[in-house]
């Protein structure tokens, strides 16, 4: 299990959980820390990949030796998962991580996170962000069937990106994953999976890598933009990920917990 961090503080807390620290950003880490840069990498689009560049080094670089483990998973430094959702100090954290993978997981292929819904959305925020499709149709956020991934992506990054980026899909995956975001109205969040087949991980990530370097094209690199529009391609892959591991793969969900360590 890598746990990855933006802040060299965090690497005591994350080796007592037994999980493999990694750094990534621009802080200084010390050398315990699994790094992005090295190899094989695209450590230099972090501020706009988010956690995809160690996703990226880890098939380029490391992805066969993980899988000796048989189990391979990813959660953040303030994201985790959790048996028991209700946890609310460190050392009951430490208690209901994930350490061992249950025997009933081996009829699975992949692990996602319990659903993410875009109907939760605060009145004051569809106001501030979503003046567009309010001003299309006053109703869309009001309904769990029109409130869909797609809405909610227009009103957070980019009105019309995620159309465009659609068209830059290859054609098994084009309409499909059109059809996931206008009808559905939650995704599995947060780039946070744990897997146990190689060759579906590889899939993946042949996939998802070769869409966001077309996306490039479209979308650019520019630091100027509001986060949600720098980070575009972080949440292009986490909406991109709950599709295509549903239509390819045996899932299981569980729970994500929330905790600032």
């Amino acid at each position: 299990m890598y746990c990855l961090s933006l802040n060299n503080s965090h690497l005591n807390t994350i080796k007592k959980m037994n999980y493999i620290p990694v750094g990534l950003g621009t802080d200084k880490f010390d050398m315990e820390w699994t790094r992005d840069n090295s190899g094989n990498n695209i450590s230099h689009k972090n501020k706009f990949y988010g956690e995809n560049t160690f996703h990226y080094w880890i098939w380029k670089n490391h992805l066969k030796e993980c899988f000796k483990e048989k189990w391979l998973g990813f959660c953040h430094y303030r994201r985790f998962w959790v048996k028991d959702p209700k946890i609310s100090n460190f050392k009951d954290l430490k208690s209901n991580i994930i350490q061992e993978i249950p025997n009933e997981w081996n009829n699975y292929d992949v692990i996602l996170g319990n659903e993410y819904f875009v109907n939760q959305t605060k009145i004051s925020k569809i106001i501030k962000h979503g003046r567009k499709q309010l001003i299309k149709n006053p109703f869309v956020f009001f309904s769990r069937k029109t409130m869909t991934i797609k809405v909610h992506f227009d009103m957070y990054h980019g009105f019309g990106n995620l159309d465009k980026a659609i068209e830059l899909l290859e054609v098994n995956d084009k309409n499909d994953f059109r059809n996931f975001v206008e009808t559905e109205g939650s995704f599995n969040p947060f780039n946070m999976f744990i897997c146990q087949s190689y060759k579906l991980l590889d899939d993946y990530y042949k996939t998802v890598f070769k869409w966001l370097e077309k996306c490039e094209t479209e979308f650019g690199f520019d630091a100027k933009k509001d986060y949600g529009q720098i980070r575009i391609y972080a949440f292009l892959a986490e909406r991109f990920l709950s599709y295509w591991f549903k239509k390819n793969s045996n899932f299981y969900k569980l729970h994500i917990k929330h905790f600032e360590i």
